[in-house]
């Protein structure tokens, strides 16, 4: 009897539960690779995709270099329960990769390889001039603002200290597909107390690129980026 009701007990145990979720390849459909990296910097590039419904979560990858290639995997969770109903609808995705410090030189981009959703591209890392991670101090840029229809855009965030003001923006273009946007900051003070400074810094979107979707990689204080979806047409 014992035994029978531990059987039972199984069973029903059995019976609800739930399938733990599995790792699935993520669709990438572009590479956007910026210009302007150099041998001291955290070098990134910037994967458009889609997860191709709501049971797809928490979008994750990983890197190896291997030589001149740099091998990107994008996986995301995937509720794979066949009790629960997936809303068929797609969420778009960007996804920025860190490959971190390299070596100058040209790089193979090779993404999710050995799937039928494998992309290639390529980034160009330049020999660096200092020692120093970064030659410039960015502005703590956390948002940026875009009006549809209109090529003004507007940097948003807060400085943690009132001793460095805008200098000036510059923009580097990789010829194809991304405006690398450098807000500038240039120290007026010796003195930096920790101050969070709000700040809104609008400019407007040149016109060398001719393709109908940009990339605007906007650097950012912390040696990182952050990256928006432009309509350049």
């Amino acid at each position: 009897m014992k035994l029978m009701n531990k059987l039972i007990v199984f069973l029903l145990i059995g019976s609800f539960s739930i399938a733990a979720p599995i790792k699935r390849i993520v669709p990438i459909s572009h590479i956007y690779s910026p210009e302007g990296f150099d041998s001291n910097d955290n070098v990134e590039v910037i994967l458009e995709g889609f997860l191709p419904n709501l049971c797809y979560k928490s979008p994750s990858h990983s890197v190896e270099i291997e030589k001149n290639v740099i091998n990107i995997k994008v996986e995301a969770l995937l509720n794979d329960n066949e009790d629960i109903a997936c809303a068929e609808m797609i969420v778009p995705l960007l996804q920025k990769v860190e490959i971190g410090v390299v070596d100058k030189g040209n790089y193979k981009i090779l993404v999710n390889g050995e799937s039928p959703w494998k992309k290639e591209g390529s980034i160009k890392v330049e020999e660096s001039i200092s020692g120093a991670i970064d030659d410039n101090v960015y502005a703590n840029v956390s948002y940026v603002e875009k009006d549809d229809g209109s090529r003004i855009v507007k940097l948003k965030g807060y400085n943690p200290s009132d001793c460095f003001v805008l200098d000036k923006i510059e923009f580097k273009d990789n010829k194809k597909d991304v405006y690398s946007v450098l807000p500038q900051m240039k120290q007026i003070s010796n003195f930096c107390p920790m101050k969070m400074i709000p700040f809104e810094y609008e400019l407007e979107v040149p016109k060398n690129l001719n393709k109908d979707k940009v990339l605007l990689h906007v650097r950012a204080m912390d040696g990182k980026s952050v990256n928006s979806l432009f309509n350049n047409r």
